[in-house]
C-alpha cells in the first residue's frame, strides 16, 4: 500500500483536531436541552450541511462509487423522490413540530396517540438507529484497514472512539459544527480524487467517456415499470420520496437537527436546501465510482478485491500522494463521523426526553440532567461500535444500510401520517396500524420485491390498517 508515515501523521492530526473542537462546542452547555437543541440557536445553513453530512456518510463516500462501478447511475434517480419529500416535510411535519415546541419527533406521537405509542415509535427507531448505524460505522473501518493493516475491529473502535468523544462532551451543537466542517472535508477529498483519476488516464475525461460509455455506466434513467428493479424513475419518485419523508420527517436523527433552528422559517429552509446538495452530491459520487471503473479497466486490478466496497479505498491508499491520503481518508472518516455523531446524539436526546424523562417527571436538577445525557450518550455510543462489529458480513454497506431503515420506516411514516391527517383514530388503532406495517415488510421482503418500494408499501399497509380499525371500532360502540 501506499499509505505513509506523512499519511498517518496526517490523519491523527484531523483525529485531534476533531477531538478538541467538538469538546470545545460544548463549554457553555447547562442542561438536557442545550445538549440536545444547542439551545435552539444554531443557524438554518449550518442545520442544512449538517441534514446533508449526516445522510452521506461513508455509505455514500465508499458505497455510491462501487454502486457506479459495478453497474450504473441509475440510483440518481431515487434524489428525485429525496427533494419531493422535503417539500412535503417543510409544509406538513415541521409547522407541527414547531407548534408544539417539541424536542423529539416522537412527542408529536404522544399528544396525539397517547404515551404507550410513544414508547413504541421510540423502540422501533432506536431498533433501526442501531442496526443501520452499525453498518455505517463498519463501512468507515474498510478504509482505515486498508490503509493500516488494522484487523476490521481494531479500526471500528478507533473511529468510535474519537466520535464518542467529542459527541459526549458537545452535545447537538458539536454534532452540528462538526458536520459542516466535515461535510467539506469530504467534498473536497471527493475531489481531489476526482482530479487525481483525470491525471492518471493518459487521455483524461476522454478516457472516461470511451471507456464507461460503452460499458452503459453513464446510464441514470430507467423508465422500467417493476417492483422489482431497485433503480427506476418510478422508484425514484416515489419509493424516493416515501423513504425521505420518513427517514428526515420521522427520524429523531433527522428531526432533532431541523428542530435546533431558531424558528420554523429557518428549518424550512434549512430542509430545502439541503435538497439541492444531495442531487449534486450523488450525481458526484456516482461520476467518482464510472471514472473508477474507466481507470481499472485502464489499469486492472493486481490484486482483487474481497467486496465491491473496497474499490474508492483501493484507490486512495494505491495511487495517492504522500500525504494526500492521509487527509482523504480523513475525509472519509468526516463523513462517517458526522453520521455517527448524530447517531449517538439523536439515540440519546430520545432516550432521554421520550423515556428517562417522562418516567423520572422533574426530578433531575439541571446539571444531573446533563450528566445523566452524557451518560445515556456513552452507552450508545458503545453499543454502536458493538453493532459495527456484528456488520461486517452483511453485504455491500450503501444498500444494506438503506435496507435496515426501509424494513421500520412504513410503519413508523404511516403512524406518523394517521396522526397528522386522521382525526378519528386512537392509540390502539395506531398501534396495530403498524404492527401491521412492520409485519407487512417482513412478508414483502420475502417477495422479490426491490428495496425502494418498502417504505411506500408500509405506509400503504400502516395507514390504511389505521383508518380500518377506527371505522370498526366506531360500528362496534354504536
Amino acid at each position: 500500500m501506499n499509505f505513509s508515515p506523512l499519511d498517518i501523521v496526517a490523519l491523527v492530526a484531523y483525529l485531534i483536531l476533531v477531538v478538541a473542537l467538538g469538546s470545545w462546542f460544548g463549554r457553555k452547555q447547562r442542561d438536557a436541552k442545550d445538549y440536545f437543541l444547542g439551545g435552539r440557536q444554531i443557524p438554518w445553513y449550518a442545520v442544512g450541511l449538517s441534514v446533508v453530512a449526516t445522510e452521506t456518510s461513508t455509505l455514500t463516500f465508499i458505497g455510491v462509487p462501487a454502486l457506479a462501478f459495478s453497474t450504473d447511475m441509475t440510483f440518481l434517480q431515487l434524489t428525485f423522490g429525496y427533494f419531493i419529500a422535503r417539500i412535503i416535510i417543510s409544509l406538513l411535519f415541521l409547522p407541527a413540530y414547531y407548534r408544539g415546541n417539541m424536542v423529539t419527533a416522537y412527542e408529536l406521537i404522544d399528544r396525539r396517540f397517547g404515551p404507550k405509542m410513544r414508547k413504541y415509535t421510540t423502540f422501533v427507531f432506536m431498533i433501526t438507529r442501531v442496526l443501520a448505524d452499525g453498518v455505517r460505522l463498519f463501512a468507515t473501518a474498510i478504509p482505515l484497514k486498508m490503509a493500516t493493516g488494522f484487523s476490521y475491529p481494531t479500526s471500528i473502535i478507533i473511529i468510535g472512539i474519537v466520535t464518542l468523544i467529542y459527541t459526549y462532551f458537545g452535545g447537538i451543537k458539536a454534532v452540528v459544527w462538526m458536520d459542516v466542517i466535515q461535510f467539506f472535508m469530504y467534498i473536497g477529498g471527493a475531489l481531489v480524487a476526482f482530479f487525481i483519476i483525470l491525471h492518471l488516464l493518459p487521455n483524461g475525461w476522454h478516457d472516461v467517456v470511451s471507456i464507461a460509455g460503452p460499458a452503459g455506466k453513464f446510464k441514470f434513467f430507467d423508465p422500467t415499470v417493476s417492483l422489482k428493479v431497485p433503480y427506476t424513475i418510478w422508484a425514484g419518485i416515489l419509493g424516493g420520496t416515501f423513504l425521505t419523508m420518513a427517514s428526515h420527517g420521522t427520524d429523531q436523527l433527522m428531526v432533532q437537527r431541523l428542530l435546533s433552528c431558531r424558528k420554523l422559517k429557518d428549518s424550512q429552509t434549512a430542509i430545502i436546501s439541503s435538497g439541492f446538495v444531495i442531487i449534486f452530491q450523488f450525481a458526484f459520487f456516482l461520476t467518482l465510482g464510472v471514472m473508477l471503473y474507466a481507470f481499472y479497466q485502464k489499469f486492472p486490478l493486481v490484486h482483487p478485491l474481497s467486496r465491491s466496497d473496497e474499490i474508492f479505498p483501493r484507490f486512495i491508499v494505491t495511487h495517492m500522494p504522500h500525504g494526500v491520503a492521509g487527509l482523504v481518508v480523513a475525509a472519509i472518516f468526516a463523513a462517517a463521523m458526522s453520521s455517527l455523531s448524530g447517531s449517538i446524539n439523536s439515540l440519546a436526546s430520545s432516550s432521554m426526553w421520550d423515556i428517562l424523562k417522562p418516567a423520572l417527571g422533574e426530578k433531575l436538577k439541571a446539571s444531573r440532567e446533563l450528566l445523566t445525557s452524557r451518560l445515556v450518550t456513552l452507552g450508545w455510543g458503545v453499543l454502536l461500535i458493538l453493532m459495527a462489529g456484528v456488520a461486517a458480513s452483511w453485504g455491500n454497506v450503501l444498500v444494506v444500510g438503506l435496507t435496515i431503515a426501509s424494513y421500520t420506516y412504513g410503519g413508523m411514516l404511516g403512524t406518523f401520517l394517521l396522526g397528522l391527517l386522521s382525526k378519528n383514530t386512537d392509540q390502539w388503532d395506531a398501534m396495530i396500524a403498524m404492527t401491521v406495517g412492520l409485519l407487512a415488510i417482513l412478508i414483502v421482503q420475502t417477495q422479490s420485491i426491490a428495496w425502494p418500494w418498502f417504505v411506500l408499501i408500509g405506509t400503504v399497509f400502516t395507514y390504511i390498517t389505521g383508518q380500518t380499525t377506527a371505522g370498526v371500532r366506531k360500528v362496534l360502540n354504536k
